[in-house]
């Protein structure tokens, strides 16, 4: 990806190798300087293992839990220590309780509510906050939602709601960070079967009816939301912002 040659992107919320933010990496390490986050020392080294089998591992790992601001902080201070400046940010990062994601949403409990907006929804805004002083050319922010958060998806439940509030605070935060030449959007992905979606009850039914009605006939993969992520992230995309872009093979469009 020569279009982003020189740039420096932090990609948070890799997991392991079928993870979203993981077919970001792969799209954007060519041109771009990585900085990935982790919340833990375990999923640190399960970073540091996926990165030496890039050809550029060239990659920084910096520790970042998104429930916790001083965490936040501290580590955008050292980003910004050892990279000067940041281009683009992909937010790759939700969770809720797997006990929430079954049933019915209206029993959904006060802290699985809290819990879900609070880590898939808030940590966008707090992200950007501590990211804005090191954007000072502009740059991207892309954040990773999915058709559960404008319809009632069986067993997304309060994901789906959280998903709404991200794509909500998608529009604000494009709105606050237009004047520093900071763009925010989202990808709407279709299912792809990734560590989080094995909370999700019925998922092998998601994707089979996902194949089966989009107009491409066939489910998406992570490097293809990657593709669009790195778009979002070039100059190619210095128009946009605010939008919700959906990489689901056209499932979105398609009526009963």
């Amino acid at each position: 990806m020569a279009l982003l040659t020189g740039k420096t992107i932090v990609i948070m919320g890799v997991a392991n190798k079928r993870s979203i933010g993981w077919g970001s990496c792969v799209r954007c390490e060519a041109g771009a300087k990585l900085v990935l986050t982790h919340r833990s020392e375990r999923a640190g080294e399960q970073i540091r293992k996926l990165l030496a089998e890039l050809p550029d591992t060239s990659a920084s790992v910096v520790r970042c839990d998104v429930t916790d601001d001083a965490s936040i902080e501290e580590a955008f201070a050292q980003i910004g220590e050892s990279t000067g400046r940041i281009d683009g940010i992909v937010h790759s990062i939700a969770h809720a309780n797997v006990e929430d994601l079954q049933g019915e949403f209206v029993g959904t409990s006060r802290e699985g509510f809290l819990l879900a907006h609070n880590i898939s929804a808030y940590s966008l805004v707090a992200v950007a906050r501590a990211a804005r002083p090191l954007m000072t050319s502009g740059g991207g922010i892309v954040t990773m939602s999915y058709l559960g958060g404008e319809r009632a998806v069986e067993n997304y439940n309060v994901m789906g709601v959280a998903k709404a509030a991200l794509e909500s605070a998608v529009r604000y935060l494009a709105k606050d960070l237009g004047k520093d030449n900071i763009r925010v959007n989202a990808i709407s992905a279709g299912p792809i079967r990734t560590l989080a979606a094995k909370g999700v009850r019925g998922f092998n039914d998601v994707l089979h009816t996902m194949q089966e009605k989009a107009p491409l006939g066939r489910n998406v993969d992570a490097e293809e939301v990657g593709d669009v992520t790195a778009f979002f992230l070039s100059d190619l995309s210095r128009g946009v912002t605010g939008e919700v872009i959906h990489v689901d093979g056209g499932y979105h469009i398609v009526g009963l």
